[in-house]
C-alpha cells in the first residue's frame, strides 16, 4: 500500500450528476407521480420538460422546484391525445434543450364505471389519452430516443393492468396494453442500444387514492404484504434508475412497484 506523502491530501474527484446533459420529457408532470418523477430527474442534473394539459400554475411550481434542485426545467402545455400538440412540444424541447434522450409516458386519466354502465364515450376517452397519448409521444420522440447515446423510453402502467379492478375495465385495458407496447418497442430499439421499460406501480398516495372510501382502502392494505401504500417517491426512484446509465442492460421489463402484491 502506497503511503500518502506528509502534508498532502488525496484529491477527491466529484462525479457529475447521474443525469447531467440528459433531456427528459415527463408527461402529466404537474402533480402526483409525474411531479415526483420530474423533480427526481431534475435533482440528478437532468433537463426536464414538464408537460401539463390544464394545471398551469402547478406545472410552473414543478419547474421552479426542478430548477431549485439543480436541474433545468421547461414547462410545456400539450394535450398528449392531440398529435399536433405533441409535435409542437417536441419542437420546443429541441429548441430549448436539443433532442430528448428520455421519455416518460406518465399522463393518464380514469373514467370509472361498472362495465354495464360504461358508454363508448367513456371507453374512448380513456383510450385516447392512456394509449393514444403514449403512441403520439413515443412516435414523436422516437428518433430522438433511438439516436441518443442513452435513449430511454419509460412507460408508467399500473398494478390494475396486471390484476384488473372493479369498475375500471377501460383503465385496466390501457394499462395492460402498455406491457405489449413496451416489449415491442424494446425489441425495435435494441439494435441501437436504447431501451424501453415499464413501471407498474401499486396503490400510490395521490389525490386519486384520497377519493377512495376508507373501508375500501383498508381492504386494499390487507392485500399489500408491506402493509402500506406507495409514496410518489417510491415510484420516482425507480424511474430515475431506468433513466440512468445503470439500467443500460435492462430492456423490455415490467417493474412492479407494488409492495409485494401478487399478480
Amino acid at each position: 500500500m502506497n503511503a500518502q506523502p506528509a502534508g498532502q491530501t488525496q484529491e477527491v474527484r466529484e462525479r457529475p450528476p447521474m443525469l447531467a446533459d440528459q433531456t427528459c420529457v415527463v408527461t402529466g408532470a404537474s402533480r402526483g407521480i409525474g411531479r415526483a418523477i420530474a423533480e427526481e430527474l431534475g435533482a440528478h442534473g437532468a433537463e426536464v420538460v414538464v408537460n401539463y394539459r390544464s394545471s398551469e400554475a402547478e406545472a410552473y411550481e414543478v419547474a421552479d422546484a426542478v430548477d431549485d434542485l439543480g436541474g433545468e426545467a421547461l414547462p410545456v402545455r400539450a394535450d398528449v391525445s392531440d398529435l399536433d400538440d405533441v409535435q409542437e412540444m417536441a419542437e420546443r424541447t429541441r429548441e430549448e434543450f436539443g433532442p430528448a434522450s428520455v421519455l416518460v409516458n406518465n399522463a393518464g386519466l380514469t373514467v370509472d364505471k361498472k362495465f354495464e354502465n360504461m358508454t363508448r364515450e367513456d371507453w374512448d376517452t380513456v383510450m385516447q389519452v392512456n394509449l393514444g397519448g403514449v403512441f403520439n409521444c413515443t412516435k414523436t420522440y422516437f428518433e430522438d430516443i433511438r439516436q441518443s447515446d442513452q435513449g430511454r423510453l419509460i412507460n408508467i402502467s399500473s398494478v390494475v393492468g396486471q390484476q384488473g379492478n372493479y369498475g375500471q375495465a377501460n383503465y385496466a385495458t390501457t394499462k395492460a396494453g402498455l406491457f405489449g407496447f413496451t416489449r415491442t418497442i424494446a425489441l425495435e430499439l435494441a439494435h441501437e442500444g436504447s431501451t424501453a421499460n415499464c413501471v407498474a406501480p401499486g396503490f400510490v398516495k395521490t389525490d386519486m387514492l384520497e377519493t377512495v372510501p376508507d373501508r375500501v382502502k383498508e381492504k386494499i392494505l390487507d392485500r399489500i404484504p408491506l402493509s402500506r401504500f406507495a409514496t410518489t417517491d417510491d415510484v420516482a426512484g425507480i424511474v430515475r434508475f431506468l433513466a440512468s446509465e445503470d439500467s443500460s442492460y435492462m430492456t423490455g421489463q415490467i417493474l412492479a412497484v407494488n409492495g409485494g402484491m401478487e399478480w
